[in-house]
């Protein structure tokens, strides 16, 4: 569980579970442009545009996300990433299916 000060961070793919833990920063592009969560962040529901999307964790290295769309939300330093499809450390495209 995230402390005071961090994110609580949680994403999944519709079909498997992708990563959870502690973060100081997500970064991700929405419908409206790219988007930076820092604890704090105001609560926001927003669309999520395939892409990469990444992931700063409390300790390790940085995450990196590809995903084929969905959607994220914040709130209470929780955010919950649901991507239709999602693949660490790389892209999501039609090919590699």
């Amino acid at each position: 569980m995230a402390t005071h000060g961090e994110l609580e961070v949680e994403i999944v793919a519709a079909d498997h579970f992708v990563w959870s833990g502690a973060a100081r920063t997500v970064n991700a592009r929405t419908a409206n442009g790219q988007i930076g969560i820092l604890p704090g962040h105001a609560p926001i529901l927003a669309i999520l545009e395939a892409g990469e999307l990444s992931v700063d964790p409390v300790t390790g290295e940085r995450l990196v996300v590809g995903v084929d769309g969905g959607f994220f939300s914040v709130d209470s330093n929780r955010v919950v990433i649901v991507a239709d499809n999602a693949r660490v450390g790389g892209s999501v495209t039609p090919e590699s299916a």
